[in-house]
């Protein structure tokens, strides 16, 4: 059976759909929440195309006039530093993955699926609820119960205990597209290298010890932030 990747076009997902694919068969869907920074929609399209996998966008744009008070929906400044609770809470969307996953678990079972893959990663345990190891528990044992007997559907985070560095690391042993992937909250045609996310996907490589193939407005800020 094959495997829905959520593909938000970043750093860990672009990593994960690699892996999977090098696996077995491997689709991947991207939502559209209503995200300011779409760029990575188009990012998560480039990704798949190079990896030779079905890819869909599921447009729930709608969603952003309803998930208010995050800087990534909302009209709040994206916090820029090291990645750290006290500034990145302001990019916590509302229950985000729950949707996101639902909505993928349902497209599971419509195309006879029996897994979806989410990269979630330890890096994001203290900042987003729902990335923590209890709720990837708790929806992988809800998405079993309501596909019971129509799909049986698992959901996997295969990242859930690693860091951001040992995904940096993976990704180049695998020759994962991660340049092609897009992490930066403020949109635009470069990474900013100022945002919390940016610095996190620099710090990643620097930590692991190999080349980081993002081309950043202000590429030394993350190596002040972060030494």
């Amino acid at each position: 059976m094959s495997t829905i990747v959520l593909l938000s076009g970043g750093m860990d997902s672009t990593v994960l759909a690699t892996m999977e694919a090098s696996h077995g068969p491997v689709e991947a869907v991207s939502i559209h929440y209503g995200q300011r920074h779409v760029r990575e929609l188009d990012a998560a399209r480039a990704v798949a195309a190079h990896l030779g996998i079905r890819h869909e966008v599921v447009d729930l744009s709608v969603l952003r006039q309803h998930l208010t008070g995050s800087a990534l929906t909302d009209d709040i400044e994206v916090p820029h530093g090291h990645y750290a609770e006290e500034t990145m809470r302001a990019t916590v969307v509302p229950n985000r993955n729950a949707i996101m996953l639902s909505v993928a678990v349902g497209i599971a079972v419509s195309r006879g699926a029996g897994t979806v893959a989410t990269a979630v990663h330890a890096g994001d345990h203290y900042v987003y609820p729902d990335c923590r190891p209890g709720f990837i528990q708790a929806i992988s044992t809800a998405a079993r119960l309501g596909t019971q007997g129509f799909g049986d559907v698992d959901i996997t985070a295969p990242f859930v205990d690693l860091t951001k560095a040992q995904i940096a690391l993976l990704g180049s042993e695998m020759g994962a597209p991660v340049g092609l992937s897009w992490s930066c909250y403020e949109g635009g045609d470069l990474h900013c290298g100022r945002c919390g996310t940016c610095v996190e996907r620099s710090e990643a490589h620097h930590l692991a010890g190999v080349a980081d193939p993002t081309t950043y407005r202000d590429p030394e800020y993350a190596l002040r932030v972060t030494s």
